[in-house]
């Protein structure tokens, strides 16, 4: 069944394709009968290295020359895991979050000239489960200074990869929010969305348990439904949020971890605007009425 109601092929472009969840979501959307632009390290259509600008620039480059300068929707699940490593925390910056925004930058003509386009950013749990991201490194992403952000993990020292992670989740799922709602997304028929998983045996998490110190953090974290979720099971939630029952879908983020999320913050969440913000959410207001205007 495709996902589309129509009977012309869609076209997809899926980074992190080659392993793991973004393999099985490869595997699903290829199954529909639509065509897939694939993008890894290895053992894909478009072969780049999303830790470097050159990378990036390819990646963004040879997915819209395969496309033809359309795309139905793409699925950016691409992403380096808290690996111990000096060099690492500027790794997982590059390609958490700029192998992120930079790629859907370049491709947002794409996406808006199909006028129906589904996008689904791969954030994680850690956004509201990990305890002590630095603020500061959140900020300093959206702002676009890695650099600055690189500075705020030196204070963690063999736990500054763990912190560069969950920053890079933090600020992506962000930028997804802010530009989900901003009018040369939303207006131009592109859903902008993310999903949130957490413990799936994916071969980055695999890699983890391996590791003894990785290994017990891991299997010490609550997980209310036991056991690691299926990469599968986390794909099919994709394609559900590629499809038409997302047309209305603008700036979520779906959490798909097993409980984790619900053990630590059930009370967090909803929670409603606090006096403090009311002069905030009262400008939002006027705001909008001044870009429907």
């Amino acid at each position: 069944m495709h996902l589309r109601e129509s009977t012309l092929m869609a076209v997809y472009a899926v980074t992190g394709s080659a392993s793991g969840m973004g393999a099985a979501v490869v595997e699903r959307l290829l199954a529909a009968g639509d065509r897939v632009v694939t993008v890894d390290v290895a053992g894909a259509d478009v072969v780049a290295d999303l830790s470097t600008p050159q990378g990036r620039r390819d990646a963004t480059e040879k997915v819209l020359a395969a496309c033809g300068g359309r795309l139905d929707g793409a699925v950016l699940a691409a992403g380096l895991g808290p690996a111990p490593g000096r060099d690492r925390p500027a790794l997982i910056t590059q390609v958490n979050y700029l192998g992120v925004v930079e790629l859907l930058e370049g491709w947002r003509e794409a996406l808006a000239a199909t006028g129906n386009a589904k996008v689904v950013v791969f954030s994680s749990n850690s956004t509201t489960t990990m305890p002590l991201i630095p603020a500061r490194a959140v900020a300093a992403l959206l702002e676009g200074d890695a650099e600055r952000a690189l500075k705020a993990y030196r204070i963690f020292g063999k736990q500054a990869p763990a912190m560069a992670y969950g920053a890079s989740k933090v600020a992506v799922t962000r930028w997804v929010r802010r530009r989900a709602v901003e009018p040369e997304w939303v207006q131009a028929g592109i859903r902008l969305n993310a999903i949130a998983p957490g413990a799936v045996l994916t071969p980055l998490l695999e890699k983890q348990l391996a590791t003894p110190g990785e290994a017990k953090a891991i299997r010490s974290f609550p997980v209310p439904a036991g056991g690691y979720g299926d990469p599968g099971l986390v794909a099919d939630w994709v394609i559900h949020m590629l499809g038409p029952a997302a047309d209305f879908m603008v700036g979520s983020v779906v959490v798909v971890d097993g409980g984790t999320d619900a053990w630590f913050r059930a009370d967090d969440w909803p929670r409603p605007v606090p006096g403090r913000r009311l002069r905030g959410y009262l400008r939002r207001m006027r705001e909008f009425r001044k870009v429907r205007a």
